[in-house]
């Protein structure tokens, strides 16, 4: 069996990219369904030219819909009696805690969880943010 080099599958995928037509298939999106998280993370954020903007929590979540878990990292919360949706910045204070009135700490409140592991197996509902994408609903 011929070894394929690398070079030789990539001009491959491009020239097979290059031949391809528009679609008939509608892109679904998922609908705002209540989720159930499966992991909990802090990642890094780095903005687009490499450089760290600071910290997310981002759930792990099995969605009825869907077979594979998504990731959601965003929040609608109620402040000050206004809607505002949110990345879930993880903030610290001066104590080395949740930053209080952050979207993270209105959410850890709303949902009772003591610490962001605590998300861990919460069912939790979704709502679709300003551009469509899943956010947790917590307001």
């Amino acid at each position: 069996m011929e070894k394929i080099e690398k070079e030789d599958l990539i001009k491959t995928n491009t020239e097979n990219a290059m031949d391809l037509g528009v679609g008939t298939i509608e892109s679904v999106a998922l609908g705002a369904k209540e989720v159930e998280v499966k992991e909990v993370a802090v990642e890094e954020q780095k903005d687009k030219t490499g450089r760290r903007i600071g910290d997310k929590v981002v759930l792990s979540c099995k969605h009825p819909d869907k077979d594979e878990p998504i990731k959601i990292s965003t929040v609608r919360y109620e402040k000050n009696s206004q809607m505002k949706v949110s990345g879930i910045w993880f903030n610290k204070d001066a104590a080395g805690l949740i930053q209080k009135g952050s979207a993270l700490a209105l959410m850890m409140i709303k949902f009772g969880a003591k610490t962001i592991s605590d998300f861990k197996g919460k069912s939790l509902p979704t709502t679709q943010d300003d551009r469509g994408y899943l956010c947790i609903k917590a307001y």
